[in-house]
This record gives structure tokens, C-alpha cells and sequence, in this order.
């Protein structure tokens, strides 16, 4: 039988990946459930990802660089006029008015680099560029390292309790972190 060529099948792949971990989470992510998912051969997967790890690391680099993850993203927000407290708060409104299981499922990659050390490279390049963004608009890397770890922080807490994003109390632990 001739092979059949493919030349978007590991992009489908990943995609796919992603998915199943935004729909049922880590747990849920098996080379079988993606190629389910991808609608491939079973062999697709491995071939393109020989370990769960290898496929991780490809879904978290996707989801690095699309909207609104993509840190390069932020800059509509942060090119506005107005306080940087203000533009922040407008971000965090918007990656938290969008959808929430895409979210969780941002965080969870992200936290799965807690004790998968293949993705941990991938977790800290993206803290790495998140901070190198805001020392633009700060100039100091200690209040861009802040203002990442309380966003991340009030993005986290709302995801784990459900409560809807109060603009005002963000704007103000935003402002006494820039000072």
C-alpha cells in the first residue's frame, strides 16, 4: 500500500494533543487519545513524538506563540496610552474573559513543566520573554519579574475558585507592585 503524504499530519497532531488537555486534562493525554483525537494511525503519533514528553513540549511551544498567550500579543495592550497599571489589568481582563478552559489548559502545561523536566526549557523561555516584555514598559527587571508572578498568581486564583475577574482589585495590586 502506498504511503499517503501528509504534510500538515504532526501539526494535526499537536493540535490534537492540545485538545484532549484542554478537554480532559493531563491525565487524559495518551499517544492513543491524540491520534483519536487527530483522527491518525496510532503509529502517526509515535512516530512524530516517540514519548508523551516529546509531544508536551511541541503542544506548549504551540500554545507559546498563539493569541493570547503569545507574549508578543501583549503589545496591543501595552502600546496603549494610560497608566501601565490600567493597560495590565486590561490584558488580564481579556485572557480571563476569553475561554477558560483554554486557560486551564495553558497553566496546566505550563505547571506540568514542574516535574516534567523536558518542559521545563519551554516554561522558562516563556517566563523569560513574558519579563523581557514588561522591563520594556518598566525598564526595571525586578517590578517586570513581579508584575509577571502576581499576574500569574491572580490568573491561577481565579481559575481554581471561578470567581469572575474584579478589574478594580487587579488594577490595584497591579499599581502597588509598579509603584
Amino acid at each position: 500500500m502506498a504511503r499517503r503524504y501528509d504534510p500538515d499530519r504532526r501539526r494535526r497532531i499537536i493540535d490534537a494533543a492540545i485538545r484532549v488537555v484542554e478537554r480532559r486534562g493531563l491525565d487524559g493525554l495518551s499517544h492513543r487519545t491524540v491520534a483519536a483525537e487527530a483522527d491518525v494511525p496510532l503509529g502517526s503519533t509515535t512516530y512524530h513524538f516517540a514519548t508523551l514528553d516529546d509531544l508536551l513540549v511541541a503542544a506548549l511551544r504551540q500554545v507559546c506563540v498563539e493569541p493570547p498567550t503569545a507574549v508578543e500579543d501583549w503589545r496591543r495592550h501595552l502600546d496603549e496610552d494610560g497608566p501601565l497599571a490600567d493597560r495590565l489589568t486590561a490584558l488580564l481582563d481579556e485572557l480571563m474573559t476569553g475561554d477558560r478552559g483554554r486557560m486551564r489548559m495553558e497553566y496546566e502545561l505550563y505547571l506540568a513543566a514542574l516535574r516534567r523536566e523536558a518542559l521545563q526549557p519551554v516554561a522558562a523561555a516563556w517566563l523569560d520573554a513574558a519579563v523581557g516584555l514588561l522591563r520594556d514598559y518598566t525598564r526595571d527587571p525586578a517590578t517586570a519579574r513581579a508584575l509577571i508572578a502576581l499576574m500569574d498568581g491572580l490568573l491561577l486564583q481565579l481559575l481554581l475558585t471561578g470567581r469572575p475577574f474584579d478589574r478594580t482589585e487587579a488594577r490595584e495590586a497591579l499599581a502597588r507592585v509598579i509603584g
